[in-house]
């Protein structure tokens, strides 16, 4: 049965923790790390190809003739030299079993070619919840580019942003303060992927919230005050923990006044962590914040306010 997208993200979650610190040997876990990558996509990766697929004198970790390769090398390998010896190996193949898609990883790292486009997508293992839509052939999908088409993105990531306002403002929060509060929230989107934070930090900060929400905005509000702390600062509030500490003083005003508290609700948590599954690195701020204004329907000053420059 065809998995749903959200049951494939999960499953690209837990795959991903799993993996993501892995200092083992290729071979001998080679097997494993496969059959758990496809079963992401609802995959039995024994029942659609090979391991240790022959052909000529050459080999290839594994086969799914015309949908995919996988050549693996243990960590800190050359995924070079894994990517030559995988495309060396096609030209021995009978034209219908070359693979759409081809795949070179060390565990910790995966580079996806698709040979019909020439695209080439390179990732951290502990970001494949992030790319799960360019496997959409392998999930039984139509391809869906998401990622690359932009004013798709866009539009997509705007329509989560005035999500996320309109449930706000449903429960009372309005006006200049949820003007600000919002930009504040997207400028911490973009930070995620941008290298201003660490990578996903902000995703698990969001992710170890109660699921219910009910301490998110406590969460929030920390974060905020955290980001206008400069380091002199820091550096005399000894008990601040670790967690809190990552995220990097942002210089000007942008974090500097209080804002009142913004609940959040069950729902709302998951619209943020949805808003934190686009990968903000590939989306226009402008664009994001002119389509989420006029998806509100607010005034001209207000759209002013939310233009981010990058």
């Amino acid at each position: 049965m065809q998995l749903s997208w959200d049951e494939i993200q999960a499953n690209a979650v837990a795959f991903s923790a799993r993996w993501k610190s892995f200092k083992g040997i290729e071979k001998q876990h080679d097997q494993q790390f496969i059959f758990e990558l496809l079963a992401c996509f609802g995959m039995d990766a024994g029942a659609v190809g090979t391991f240790q697929e022959k052909a000529g004198t050459k080999w290839v970790d594994y086969l799914w003739p015309g949908m995919l390769g996988i050549e693996m090398k243990s960590p800190g390998e050359n995924l070079s030299a894994a990517k030559t010896q995988l495309f060396n190996y096609l030209p021995k193949l009978q034209p219908e079993s070359v693979p759409q898609y081809l795949i070179v990883s060390d565990f910790l790292n995966i580079h996806l070619y698709r040979l019909q486009t020439n695209d080439i997508h390179t990732f951290k293992t502990a970001d494949l919840r992030k790319h799960i839509k360019r496997f959409a052939d392998i999930a039984g999908y139509t391809t869906m580019r998401i990622r690359d088409d932009q004013v798709e993105v866009n539009v997509k990531a705007a329509e989560k942003m005035a999500k996320l306002h309109d449930a706000l403002k449903d429960h009372g929060y309005d006006g200049h303060e949820l003007r600000a509060y919002l930009v504040r929230l997207l400028f911490c989107l973009f930070a995620d992927d941008t290298g201003i934070f660490p990578q996903d930090s902000l995703f698990n900060y969001i992710e170890k919230s109660k699921p219910d929400g009910t301490d998110l905005s406590e969460r929030i509000n920390k974060l905020f005050e955290i980001l206008n702390m400069p380091p002199e600062v820091r550096a005399k509030r000894t008990l601040l923990s670790n967690e809190i500490k990552q995220f990097r003083y942002v210089n000007g005003s942008l974090f500097k006044d209080l804002l009142p508290s913004a609940e959040f609700d069950a729902k709302m948590r998951q619209t943020l962590l949805e808003c934190l599954n686009f990968d903000w690195n590939k989306i226009s701020p402008a664009t994001v914040a002119i389509l989420s204004l006029r998806r509100m329907s607010v005034t001209k000053s207000s759209q002013e306010s939310l233009t981010l420059k990058r």
